[in-house]
């Protein structure tokens, strides 16, 4: 109470100061308070003269960190002064802060931290270090955190033998903000009357322990000895000697007991020798016996006084040999032998190990390796090394090795064993092996056929390595069992173990297996994929999963296949098979598959492979691919023979039809053919009867009547013709015509007779061979029908009038060759017409010129399709054979 009157007189001191001065504009009392857990806290917030008279300690508001403390909790000790009340304050550390709001707005004024702790325990557990005219160290407990600055005082004072502690008697003193402090040299000295005590101090208040009295020889500890030497003793075995240097600063006139410890390099356990001395002696030795002979120790010494409770750290270690001695063991000797080279040598690879007896062989200085053909023991070879492998390189010979250990004592006995040579066949000697695990074990048991071989080799390494120095070994003897501890093998990993039996220095055959100690699903699963790709099948194929990777035996693959919205289904096959067939599948269908490899731990499924059926499959399309290439062969054929044959086919299926437009045999003058020609009209009383108005008539009879035909109506002719038309045509058959063809003459003489009827109702004129060789007919075409009138100048101008062929490489052309074709008859000429007539052409020769003239016959008008009509034919008489 009387604390909280002494805070409000500071409060309205200090606030008539700032009104009076106006330094700050607000100020927080008490400034950074510490109180107790748990207690409650009473801050004050003082406005400064600057926030007078507008505002006041009313609107003053306070928080908590951020959150806002209840108004009940305000108080109002004036116009400037505002306090507040926290209950049960739980913080370790909080701000409050002091705002004043005004207008609705918040405006911070000030703040302070406050922390919250215990008072301090009272410490315990005193003890204290010595280190003779060094330094004292004193540790102690300070029980809970009090979450406060705290401070710690070490006092040392004097006790009598009553103790009693003597008024005054502290010696000195030492501070510390942790839970140990020091004093240092030359502020220790010695006493056995000396007790301890220790004052813990914060703002809560203190806490004094009791003075705990403690003898300096108690705890005293020492620097570590110094080992000046470890020797051994010429002539004697099995002995090391000891000699090292007790520490100078210790407690005068005391004893002391020393540690020496040591060890063989080969051992990690140790032994102990005691030695007790005084503080006199300088230096100590002591003498190690029973040792292995060979062997090189570690040595180490620690002391402590007989009053003491600290030993001192051990020295450092030293290390010495003790007197050599040649080795007592053979070595254990193996071999791994690589096939031969073509150059006829083979690689040997020895490795050998110490044998694990106890004492331990000597130290070793080398190993020396002797090696002979089998039988010529004169060429001796020697290697010596310091490892415990060597590559040697033979013949395809049998050789006798051996491998013995030396130091500076003497050799080991020989380790001896044959190589066979390459074409040797060793023994089978072990009929069947197994392996199989327990909780802690790897067991190996093999049966032997011959009961009298008790010695065999165990080898075993890891499928996936190629160092051949890599492998490890063991002889076993009396026992066709092997155990060793699982943890000398890998999990999941692939072993090779091979047992090979042993008679004398002769290896048998051995017999090898795989195992695992430990298995588990594969790694990865096998890759898919699709070979022989079918219409209801499919060939699955896939690779091995890698050796690393199988973590086991493979003991099946499982093909999950399943089509496009379908079920999923599935096949299993032994573990050597890499390919299988899936049958009953759906044509042109989308199909997913993946393969599950499986060991005796599990499964895992390779990635997921998809593929689509064929709609059609190979003999589908052989069925289809036959019909359609026979057909096209047969084609093929045909076009050919076409092609061959055409001008026969043109002559069978379209026989040519002789066009008079473009006959030869006969040219009209140039100013009358274009304007008379008959094929591109008849005119008749000034009526033209066009080419679209002739009926050609198809042929009704065979091709062997056509000469008789012809012969016939020749006759008929003849017998009709007037003696004025004989003498006419003998006339004309006594004429020589001449026509040219380019540079060609053509001569026509009696033996190339033209048969013309002249009279007046033939319409028709045959030419000679120069017609029938142009496979023209030669249709004299009719200007209008009037009497005929033959004049001399026009046979004159017919003489010197030259035949042209307009179409000489028209196909309807027949060269020279064709001329012996046999002639051909139209059978038309014969009904076509009721009234033949002949008409005097232009051309005659001039003798006939010169004859009577007739009256003129006059056909009658020529009427369409009608009744008893007579017909123009384009057919024309065959060709007689040439001469």
């Amino acid at each position: 109470m009387f604390s909280c009157w002494i805070w409000m007189f500071i409060l309205l001191c200090g606030s008539s100061i700032a009104d009076e001065k106006s330094i700050r504009d607000a100020d927080i009392f008490p400034s950074s308070p510490e109180i107790e857990r748990g207690s409650t806290l009473k801050l004050f917030c003082v406005l400064g003269k600057h926030y007078t008279p507008q505002r006041n300690a009313s609107h003053i508001i306070w928080k908590l960190n951020h959150e806002l403390i209840a108004q009940e909790n305000y108080n109002i000790v004036n116009e400037t002064v505002s306090s507040v009340i926290i209950h049960n304050f739980t913080y370790n550390k909080a701000h409050v802060k002091c705002f004043i709001k005004y207008l609705g707005k918040e405006q911070l004024l000030v703040h302070t931290e406050v922390k919250s702790g215990f008072p301090p325990d009272t410490p315990g557990n005193i003890s204290c270090i010595y280190y003779f005219n060094v330094e004292l160290t004193c540790n102690w407990t300070s029980g809970r955190q009090t979450n406060l600055k705290t401070t710690y005082t070490l006092y040392r004072k004097i006790k009598n033998k009553q103790g009693l502690i003597l008024p005054d008697s502290e010696l000195s003193s030492c501070r510390s903000k942790t839970e140990s402090c020091s004093f240092r040299h030359p502020n220790i000295p010695f006493s056995n009357s000396f007790c301890f005590q220790v004052k813990a101090q914060n703002v809560l208040g203190e806490a004094i322990s009791e003075c705990v009295p403690i003898a300096m020889e108690s705890i005293e500890k020492f620097e570590p000895p110094e080992i000046l030497s470890v020797k051994k003793i010429a002539g004697i075995k099995q002995l090391l000697t000891v000699t090292w240097k007790i520490p100078e600063d210790i407690i005068p006139a005391q004893y002391l007991n020393c540690q020496v410890r040591y060890r063989n390099l080969y051992s990690n356990s140790s032994e102990i020798d005691n030695v007790a001395v005084t503080s006199e002696e300088k230096v100590v030795s002591l003498n190690l016996t029973g040792l292995w002979d060979s062997t090189e120790y570690s040595v180490a010494v620690r002391c402590i006084g007989v009053e003491s409770k600290f030993w001192s750290e051990w020295c450092r270690e030293k290390t010495a040999s003790t007197e050599d001695k040649a080795p007592s063991g053979k070595v254990d000797l193996w071999r791994i032998i690589e096939s031969s080279h073509p150059a006829g040598s083979r690689s040997v690879h020895l490795m050998w190990k110490l044998q694990g007896n106890i004492p331990h062989p000597g130290r070793i200085l080398g190993y020396k390796i002797q090696y002979f053909p089998e039988n010529n023991a004169a060429l001796q070879m020697t290697k010596i090394t310091t490892n415990k492998k060597i590559v040697l390189p033979l013949k395809e010979e049998a050789y006798i090795i051996s491998v013995t250990a030396y130091n500076s004592a003497g050799n080991s006995p020989a380790a001896v064993l044959r190589i066979p040579s390459t074409d040797e066949k060793p023994p089978e000697v072990i009929e069947t092996v197994r392996t199989f695990t327990t909780n802690e074990e790897m067991i190996v048991e093999w049966i032997a056929s011959e009961p009298e071989v008790i010695d065999y080799v165990i080898e075993w390494y890891e499928e996936m390595e190629t160092d051949p120095f890599s492998r490890s070994w063991q002889y076993i003897s009396n026992s066709t069992k092997w155990k060793a501890n699982k943890k000398i093998f890998k999990p999941f990993v692939c072993y090779n173990m091979s047992v090979y039996p042993l008679y004398g220095n002769k290896v048998a055959a051995p017999y090898s297996i795989q195992t695992y100690v430990q298995e588990k699903e594969p790694s990865e699963g096998p890759v898919a994929d699709t070979d022989v790709l079918g219409k209801n099948e499919v060939v699955i194929k896939w690779e091995e999963i890698s050796k690393d990777k199988r973590n086991g035996f493979i003991t099946n693959y499982t093909i999950f296949y399943k089509p496009e919205g379908g079920k999923e289904l599935n096949e299993t096959v032994n573990s050597d098979v890499l390919h299988h067939r899936l049958k009953s599948l759906q044509a042109n269908t989308q199909y997913t598959v993946y393969i599950m490899a499986s060991n005796r731990a599990g499964g895992t499924s390779g990635e997921q492979k998809t593929f689509k059926t064929l709609k059609f499959n190979k003999e589908d399309i052989i069925f289809i691919a036959i019909p359609v290439g026979l057909s096209m062969f047969f084609l093929l054929g045909l076009w050919i023979t076409c092609i061959l044959k055409k001008h026969t086919f043109k002559k069978v299926c379209w026989p040519d039809i002789p066009n008079p437009a473009e006959s030869v045999a006969v040219e009209w003058p140039l100013d009358a053919s274009m304007n008379n020609s008959f094929l591109k009209g008849v005119t008749y009383e000034d009526k033209t009867l066009g080419l679209e108005d002739l009926n050609v008539l198809e042929d009704c009879f065979p091709e062997e009547d056509h000469e008789g035909l012809l012969l016939m109506n020749c006759e008929n002719h003849v017998s009709e013709c007037t003696d004025t038309n004989a003498t006419a045509v003998q006339n004309i058959s006594e004429h020589k015509i001449t026509l040219l063809n380019g540079e060609k003459k053509i001569q026509y003489n009696e033996e190339h007779e033209v048969a013309k009827c002249l009279s007046p109702s033939m319409p028709y004129v045959i030419t000679g061979e120069d017609f029938r060789s142009q496979m023209h007919s030669a249709l004299i075409p009719a200007k209008k029908i009037q009497p005929i009138e033959m004049l001399e100048d026009d046979l004159h101008e017919t003489q010197q009038i030259s035949v042209k062929n307009e179409e000489s490489g028209n196909e309807e052309v027949l060269k020279l060759e064709d001329f012996s074709e046999k002639t051909l008859f139209n059978p038309y000429l014969r009904n076509s017409v009721k009234t033949r007539e002949f008409l005097i052409s232009e051309n005659l020769p001039e003798h006939s010129k010169n004859e009577p003239k007739k009256q003129p016959t006059v056909l009658p008008a020529f009427q369409q399709n009608a009744v008893g009509q007579s017909y123009v034919t384009l057919d024309m008489v065959g060709l007689a054979t040439a001469h």
